[in-house]
């Protein structure tokens, strides 16, 4: 027996009487602002453009099990369970902001088994009897801290997303109600679920776009063999972003290409060079005399490129900020310097348009090649990383280094050293740089329109030679540039190709030119564009006080709920204060939803003394906890403060010219 298949609109699958129930073995719902920014995303990307007619967009697939004996159709959620409940809760905050007609959203059909935290956090949510956050009508033991997050992240992402592409709430329901699709499998009743779930695990994975764009670019160099093998060497050296390319290649191929002193160097200049460089490689070793001695054979290491020469390339040591086909996109826009989209699902069409239908499709490729390479070997050696080593995990900036065994070795040994500065501690340039772009990454954690990340690659592709303040001073004025030219702009802001490519890096405000009462307004709870104001004030806080013991190992760590403070609803009957002085900037700072969840309505003392056995979440916030009463007074002096930290990194209109 078939499974039967059903594709159904979002409406469709919400609107009717139809249950979904997600069962105990089942995760908790985990979506981050990541995963819920995608989806967002997504839906306003396909969008129809102006004179365009709308076309479905298939959101992907929800697989169920229909549970005998229901008088209604009660659907047990096998997978996609993290998709519908995030649709559910989208649903539910557009229902809340009772700006569009969702009179037809009126049976809440997702429910959760044997979880009363889920189930009692979600009709808080679809009920809306509440001002601003669900938390308001939900005591702490109610509260299911993921589906709270959830709702949290929608309310204000969405908002975000929709400002920045200049669509309607209204366009954005009407798209994500009528066209966007999902495809619902109802797998037979006899189903084995145990045996379900096991090939579920253990199914291949389709051809990817990437493979797809791989063999295109291998078709057009069809008849120059040396060519082809030059494009599959590279492509498969890069597409693990987690491995340092040098280790993609094998000793000899390395020694040609990065130098046979410590494989640090990038020695081609172009893809002819980098062609002629791998097949002689390839020919040295065929003429090689493969005999050894017994003692040679004994210390002789791998000489596969799949295998590193030191154990320091263990697996999973390295977690990489972004994947290979968004990567590709990168290298492509920093290379054509063309305002192309950051979006892997486009990643054919781009290629398309940019490379496959230029007037001489080889050379495309060619150079595309190249520049592929050579920004992989910028990337690994000059943009952050997490790394994990012996059960701790930590972000670092670090470059391949290779180190000469003794006389008796033949083989010598490689390793990871900071970038810039083996030794460089807390107050050294590396750790200035590992801070900047780690503030950048938890404030942009999709994989999509990594714009910091493009900023960071032309910067380090165009350059003659990398000099680390060079490179620190322009990434510093990055995020000025998508603070104040962006996100806190009086008016409309500068759109980010403008600012990396026209604008180089180079931020446009200048102190005097900002209305301090705009500035106020746009630093208040719900109208903060982006995380990065937090991560880059947190940033500039840092640097000031980093000697301080209990500052100067604090992490930028991905933190998504903007706190208050002082709460906005009290327990106990202390003081409410005004709206005003709770919603000021003075009285925000950034941490993680679960403390968010836990802590929001306890009072500064209390919060404080938690977080006296806990690390903190923010450098703004630990200077926060440092003053005492944390009142109204209190509240306009650290606004103020941090306002002036906020502006003073920025240049007066005296100082350029």
């Amino acid at each position: 027996m078939s499974s039967e298949i059903s594709q159904l609109s979002i409406k469709a699958l919400l609107s009717g009487r139809d249950e979904y129930v997600i069962p105990m073995y089942q995760r908790n719902y985990a979506w981050e602002e990541g995963e819920i920014t995608q989806l967002i995303q997504d839906v306003i990307d396909y969008l129809p453009k102006k004179g365009e007619n709308a076309r479905n967009y298939y959101i992907g697939t929800l697989v169920v099990y229909e549970r005998p004996d229901s008088k209604t159709p009660v659907f047990e959620t096998i997978d996609g369970q993290q998709r519908l409940t995030t649709l559910s809760l989208l649903t539910s905050y557009l229902k809340n902001t009772r700006l569009v007609d969702l009179t037809w959203y009126s049976n809440l059909g997702i429910h959760f088994d044997s979880r009363e935290h889920s189930r009692s956090t979600f009709a808080a949510i679809f009920e809306g009897k509440f001002n601003d956050d669900p938390a308001e009508v939900l005591a702490e033991k109610q509260i299911n801290t993921g589906i709270l997050n959830g709702y949290r992240l929608i309310q204000k992402v969405l908002p975000q997303k929709l400002k920045e592409n200049d669509v309607s709430l209204q366009q954005f329901y009407d798209y994500l109600f009528l066209y966007v699709q999902i495809m619902r499998v109802k797998v037979p009743a006899d189903t084995d679920l145990n045996h379900y779930f096991e090939i579920m695990n253990n199914r291949g994975e389709q051809l990817e776009k990437h493979e797809v764009l791989k063999a295109r670019m291998m078709k057009e160099l069809q008849g120059c063999e040396q060519s082809q093998n030059c494009l599959h060497a590279v492509w498969e050296a890069c597409a693990n972003m987690e491995r340092y390319v040098q280790m993609g290649f094998t000793p000899g191929q390395r020694n040609n290409i990065f130098g046979s002193n410590n494989w640090g160097q990038f020695k081609p200049a172009d893809f002819d060079a980098l062609r002629d460089a791998l097949h002689y490689s390839q020919e040295v070793t065929a003429r090689q005399d493969t005999r050894l001695t017994l003692n040679e054979i004994i210390t002789k290491a791998p000489t596969g490129a799949e295998q590193a020469d030191s154990g320091d390339e263990a697996p999973d040591r390295f977690n990489t900020v972004i994947n290979f086909p968004n990567f590709l996109l990168h290298v492509l826009r920093v290379d054509t310097r063309a305002d192309i989209p950051l979006d892997d699902k486009r990643l054919l069409d781009t290629f398309e348009t940019h490379v496959l239908k230029k007037t001489d499709p080889v050379a495309a490729v060619k150079r595309f090649t190249f520049s592929l390479l050579r920004c992989k070997y910028l990337f690994d050696q000059y943009v952050i990383k997490r790394e994990f080593i012996k059960g701790a995990d930590g972000w670092s900036l670090k470059r391949f280094k290779w180190n000469e065994g003794g006389e008796r070795s033949r083989v010598g040994r490689g390793s990871y050293v900071n970038t810039f500065g083996e030794e460089d501690g807390n107050e050294g340039i590396n750790r200035r740089i590992l801070m900047l772009l780690s503030a950048f990454h938890v404030s942009t954690p999709t994989l999509v329109y990594k714009h910091w990340l493009n900023a960071a690659l032309s910067h380090l592709f165009h350059a003659e030679q990398v000099d680390a303040q060079v490179y620190l001073q322009h990434m510093e004025s990055v995020a000025k540039a998508f603070v104040f030219d962006r996100f806190l702009a009086q008016e409309a802001g500068l759109d980010y190709f403008a600012m990396i490519y026209t604008n180089q890096g180079g931020c446009q405000t200048r102190r005097e030119s900002i209305e301090a009462e705009t500035f106020e307004s746009r630093l208040t709870f719900g109208n903060i564009e982006n995380n990065l104001v937090f991560n880059f004030l947190d940033y500039l806080l840092w640097l000031e006080h980093r000697a301080k013991e209990s500052v100067k190992s604090y992490e930028f760590t991905f933190r998504s709920s903007v706190e208050h403070y002082y709460p906005q609803h009290p327990l106990d009957g202390q003081v409410q204060l005004d709206a005003d002085t709770l919603n000021s900037f003075g009285n925000l700072c950034l941490i993680s939803h679960s403390k968010n969840s836990r802590l929001s309505n306890f009072m500064p003392s209390a919060k404080k003394e938690f977080y006296q056995n806990n690390t903190i979440d923010s450098v703004k916030q630990h200077l926060m906890m440092k003053t005492e009463p944390w009142d109204a007074d209190a509240i306009r002096v650290h606004s103020g403060q941090m306002s002036n930290v906020l502006l003073n990194s920025i240049a007066s209109k005296h100082e350029t010219e």
